[in-house]
């Protein structure tokens, strides 16, 4: 019987243990530590509660204690790790407030990410805790459960008064808690350092189509801003960039997340920047060590290199391949291509793999076919959406490197066709004369795709 120790309840983490104990119970026992009251809440769901396009958190949550503990799991919550020792293998935890030594056999970690804090004046966090410590009120981070029912609860409390506020980070969580604020009604201004929004997952022309988007739907935007303060006389008043100010009631900071790995001690190797690096395995440098999801490395197709990825499908992903191989069965990954996608007000983008600007910080010499279609036959009259597509490829070598696509109609399976090719290296020529089906419902006789291919130089 091998003991193994995770340490976080988090997607990551859950993944893990519902893959040993639904395949290798008999064989291992599993014990969890995390330090919240909650396990495995999907914070990509976070906007659409506090936006009221779902009826509450809780389908947001993809596991609990109980359910764990029902498959022979021990799972200690409200139970912070304070100390990993990899040479006599054992973790030291606070249970009930008193030190718990756990030993090992081999050990998973699952510690996640936590939020980044630029250096404005008027925030501060509390390092090492779930508790972010604000010197304003309504100074908002949104990452955890918490962090979410706390902003519903001042936004639906009449004394607060919250009608204007401010989103610092136009990534995907920034965008999407516009979009949140914006459907409540909320004056919203949406600010980044950067001079346009998703500028990770998006060349410059898609991602001008979301601009235009946010500010069809009313959201100002301050792009290419950097904020300096947060102000008021206990609460949040107004918000400093370097060339504006403005009166706000709420600033929420969703600059984005560092991977957590201070448990690592210094003597686990790490990746560019501090996330724990592995292998294929999720082996970390040190033997009968994994580390999974957001603090951990994972390997990128499109570059064919090590990198840095977070999102939740590679976080499941990476689970079940942890626990396959620390219960004893080799499994490797396949890698990942970075696959995501974002809906706001009905516009739908999806990409995958590297966008064209990315492609050269790479160092492939990259090309570029695009194309903007209707996505059915041109005698259906109803909801028959364009659609723009933009595919990135070698142009040496002729492989995709990625793509993005975009449109008011659901394109997003689309996307799937071409995570795989990346996977495995297809040419754009092989795209060209690919056997799509076609059924005027769905697409047209040559569809957009092959078009695209088509199209390549």
């Amino acid at each position: 019987m091998s003991k193994i120790v995770v340490v976080g309840a988090n997607h990551a983490g859950t993944s893990s243990v519902n893959t040993i104990l639904d395949n290798y119970a008999s064989d291992n026992e599993v014990v969890v530590f995390d330090q919240n009251s909650n396990i495995s809440f999907l914070g990509c769901g976070m906007a659409l509660w506090i936006g009221k396009q779902i009826s509450g958190p809780n389908g947001l949550f993809y596991a609990n204690k109980d359910l764990l503990e029902s498959k022979g799991a021990k799972v200690y919550m409200n139970s912070p790790v304070t100390s990993i020792d990899y040479d006599t293998k054992t973790v030291t935890a606070l249970v009930n407030g008193q030190e718990h030594v756990e030993s090992y056999d081999k050990l998973i970690l699952a510690t996640g990410s936590q939020p980044i804090l630029p250096p404005i004046e008027g925030a501060a966090i509390k390092e090492g805790s779930l508790e972010f410590e604000a010197t304003l009120e309504n100074l908002q981070f949104v990452k955890l459960f918490q962090n979410a029912q706390q902003v519903i609860d001042k936004l639906q409390d009449k004394a607060q008064n919250i009608n204007k506020v401010a989103v610092v980070g136009a990534g995907y969580i920034g965008v999407e808690l516009a979009e949140a604020f914006k459907r409540l009604g909320k004056e919203v201004v949406l600010i980044d350092v950067v001079d346009t929004c998703l500028a990770g997952y998006y060349d410059r022309d898609l991602s001008d189509m979301m601009r235009q988007n946010l500010v069809d739907h009313g959201i100002e935007l301050a792009f290419g801003e950097t904020v300096k303060a947060i102000e008021g006389d206990g609460k949040v008043e107004r918000i400093v960039t370097d060339k504006s100010s403005r009166e706000v009631d709420m600033v929420v900071l969703a600059v984005g997340f560092r991977p957590n790995t201070a448990l690592g001690n210094g003597k686990l190797e790490t990746f560019r920047n501090g996330a724990f690096l592995v292998n294929k395995k999720q082996e970390t440098s040190i033997p009968d060590v994994y580390a999974i999801g957001d603090c951990a490395t994972v390997y990128d197709n499109a570059i064919n290199d090590i990198n840095y990825i977070a999102l939740a499908s590679n976080a499941l992903r990476s689970g079940m391949v942890a626990g396959h191989n620390a219960a004893g069965h080799e499994l490797e990954s396949l890698g990942v291509q970075g696959s995501n996608g974002i809906s706001i007000f009905g516009l739908n983008m999806v990409s995958t793999g590297l966008t064209e600007e990315k492609a050269k910080r790479f160092g492939y010499n990259p090309a570029v076919t695009e194309i903007k279609d209707i996505q059915k036959a041109a005698f259906i009259e109803h909801g028959n959406y364009e659609v723009v597509l933009k595919i990135v490829y070698d142009r040496d070598t002729r492989v995709v490197l990625g793509a993005q696509m975009a449109s008011h109609g659901d394109i997003s399976m689309g996307i799937h066709m071409f995570s795989l090719a990346i996977q495995e290296h297809v040419t754009i020529d092989r795209l060209a004369l690919l056997d799509l089906f076609f059924l005027p419902h769905f697409n047209q006789p040559l569809s957009y795709i092959a078009k695209a291919a088509l199209a390549a130089k």
